[in-house]
């Protein structure tokens, strides 16, 4: 695994970019990250100079993330691949997951009042447990989710993360998301280039060999990543060189 970024093509390249820890520093909340000017500067330039070939493929619903980069909106897959926007004018998904049973949701709110620290965030196509600045629950509550899911039915998965764990259906993913973003243009027969920072993030990096891509780690490695960097302030400032701004 090199040290760096790889040399980039705006005209022939797509940017497939993770959000929290890779673009924007983590927060003790999802909604206390700072997205600074810059970045935002960063990325709607270079979504011009990509014509369009730059997107976010992040664990937060499509709705979070246009919020974060208000006023700029970028094509985006959201809730680890749940949601899919291949352009960023467009107002139709070309792709969404079946909505979370009602059902499940109801049996696994309760959970808050036994871990009355844990978040309970309802993605509407996912259900996550954030436990950060309460890493002590994480055994307690892995097994307690653990035990839950053998008494769901199947096509469910528990996915964990850097302080969260997340129950979503089985086959929707990151890495799915890249595969079906890749169909469509402006996208269409680029070598995608994704960074990203967690575990849930390898399921982007298994599929790039597929399509000639790269990936880079970001704070940590990981597995099918050919570059780390240390910090996401790493990655805004490359962002910031590659737009010149």
């Amino acid at each position: 695994m090199q040290a760096g970024f790889p040399n980039i093509d705006l005209k022939a390249d797509a940017l497939l970019l993770d959000v929290d820890g890779t673009l924007i520093d983590i927060a003790p909340t999802p909604e206390e990250v700072v997205v600074p000017e810059q970045l935002r500067l960063s990325l709607h330039v270079l979504w011009d100079h990509s014509q369009g070939a730059t997107a976010l493929v992040s664990g937060r619903p499509l709705a979070s993330l246009d919020s974060l980069f208000a006023p700029l909106r970028l094509p985006a897959s959201g809730t680890h691949g749940a949601q899919l926007r291949a352009r960023a004018t467009s107002s139709q998904l070309e792709f969404e997951a079946p909505l979370f049973p009602d059902e499940l949701r109801r049996e696994l709110d309760h959970l808050g009042q036994k871990f009355a620290a844990v978040r309970i965030e309802d993605k509407r196509y996912s259900l996550a447990f954030h436990y950060r600045g309460h890493e002590a629950l994480e055994t307690a509550l892995v097994t307690e989710l653990e035990n839950r899911m053998k008494a769901l039915p199947p096509g469910f998965e528990l996915l964990r993360g850097k302080a969260i764990l997340e129950i979503r259906p089985q086959g929707v993913n990151k890495g799915e998301a890249v595969r079906r973003l890749l169909r469509y243009a402006p996208f269409k027969g680029r070598r995608p280039v994704f960074l990203g920072d967690d575990h849930t993030d390898e399921d982007c990096l298994r599929v790039l060999p597929e399509f000639g891509g790269i990936g880079v780690a970001v704070g940590r490695d990981l597995k099918g990543a050919a570059y780390r960097v240390n910090s996401p302030e790493e990655v805004r400032h490359w962002l910031a060189q590659l737009a010149r701004v």
